[in-house]
């Protein structure tokens, strides 16, 4: 075999570390619903022009263990410099969003606000306000309209309930330029007792990794302790959430909050971690892949397999580059099997990889061996690409400097003119 050859798919050779249909199974109900002791509520408080419900309750009948990650960008919303000081909790009750203004680059006021919103809801609950956890998605730079905030927040909270269609509203409430709700729940089996993870979030765009605008609240009635709790976040979310990318820009107000609540009853052992964790990154996964789904203007749900590295980091920043590249989203957009612009892009990742082990798949249909060109049918590959939503790209490293057996999966969109077009006129 060449030195660059692979033989078989990528799937056949590595183990990508978000399979859960090899590893975890479970499956995503069509009709997700909350965990015991969870309530939710979606309501209009008027910060929409559209008059679109904007305020979003979720809320624990009993303390919680939360626990949260948030943007690493610098310019950041008030709402997540209030929750960072209030991860990781064990007496978390409610998350309150708003959706229309995103509070963020508002300075001192703004955090005031924040702040305001979590009393106000806590004085609703009869708790203390820093068990509030708050988000806001939306415009950036604009002072939230508090007044009907602070009207709203009343009706929100006496319109809390436990069914399916709670759910849907609060997660409707959520929305900005999403198309539909995006919504997920699984149960699973822990020390005898069915343990529920249900999570929600919004986003279609303003979507890079690093906390990819998206909110998400993830919501479970396991035991968890603080430290499990900030642990199975953290390893969920590495592998979904921080692996999309519909734009590249990172957004001021991306927050993931997980609380735990115990009302199953099952305290989560050690051993148990691994389960409830897998369910949470499942959950997360569903959750991810419907804000690429739903990519403003996109024709194209890519997904892209990155194999053969020493290190998962390594693999990480060769898929992320690719998933960027606008050269690549556009051959997509266009039906055009420029494999050129994968290979370059995955070429000025940061790797040091020899390119004579280097091989590329498109929709399973071999177009890179070893460094060199294999003939393949480019007028039915376009064909293909232009016809099918759903396109995979696998580039595989089978030796020399850099590799190894570590891979990354990672999903992103294609660019039309129609996403130019909404993001031009968003504010105007």
């Amino acid at each position: 075999m060449s030195p660059g050859a692979v033989s078989g798919t990528l799937a056949a050779r590595f183990r990508f570390d978000v399979s859960l249909e090899e590893n975890v199974q479970m499956s995503i109900p069509a009709a997700p619903q909350l965990p015991l002791g969870f309530s939710a509520s979606g309501s209009t408080c008027g910060i929409k022009v559209s008059g679109k419900s904007d305020l979003a309750l979720f809320v624990s009948d009993r303390d919680a263990v939360a626990a949260g990650v948030f943007t690493t960008n610098k310019v950041c919303g008030a709402p997540v410099i209030v929750c960072r000081q209030r991860v990781p909790s064990t007496v978390a009750r409610a998350v309150i969003i708003n959706s229309g203004n995103s509070n963020a680059a508002t300075g001192e006021p703004g955090i005031r606000d924040a702040l305001q919103m979590t009393a106000s809801v806590a004085e609703q609950l009869g708790c203390d306000a820093n068990s509030i956890f708050v988000c806001s998605t939306g415009v950036i730079g604009v002072p939230l309209p508090m007044p009907k905030i602070l009207n709203g927040i009343p009706g929100g909270v006496q319109l809390l309930g436990t069914s399916e269609q709670h759910l849907l509203d609060a997660t409707t409430a959520m929305m900005t330029t999403d198309t539909f709700p995006k919504m997920a729940s699984t149960d699973v089996a822990v020390a005898g007792t069915t343990v529920r993870v249900s999570g929600v979030c919004k986003g279609a765009a303003m979507i890079a990794p690093n906390m990819a605008t998206m909110l998400s609240v993830i919501m479970t009635d396991a035991s968890l302790t603080a430290e499990q709790c900030d642990a199975a976040l953290r390893f969920g979310v590495d592998r979904t959430f921080n692996c999309i990318s519909v734009d590249g820009h990172m957004s001021t107000s991306d927050t993931v909050l997980l609380l735990a609540n115990g009302a199953a009853g099952a305290t989560v052992s050690d051993s148990d971690l691994t389960c409830i964790r897998d369910a949470i990154q499942q959950v997360c996964q569903k959750l991810a892949t419907d804000i690429i789904r739903d990519a403003e203007g996109a024709d194209h749900f890519i997904t892209i397999d990155v194999a053969g590295l020493d290190s998962r980091a390594a693999a990480y920043r060769m898929a992320k580059e690719i998933a960027d590249s606008a050269l690549v989203k556009t051959a997509i957009t266009g039906g055009d099997p420029n494999w050129g612009r994968i290979v370059s892009a995955a070429g000025y990742a940061g790797v040091n990889f020899d390119t004579a082990f280097v091989s590329l798949h498109i929709n399973g249909i071999e177009v890179y061996r070893a460094g060199t060109p294999v003939p393949f049918d480019a007028a039915a590959l376009s064909s293909q690409l232009k016809s099918k939503r759903d396109v995979h790209l696998e580039l595989a490293v089978s030796g020399g400097p850099c590799s190894g057996t570590e891979s990354v999966r990672f999903w992103t969109s294609d660019l039309t003119q129609e996403y130019v077009r909404l993001n031009s006129e968003y504010t105007t």
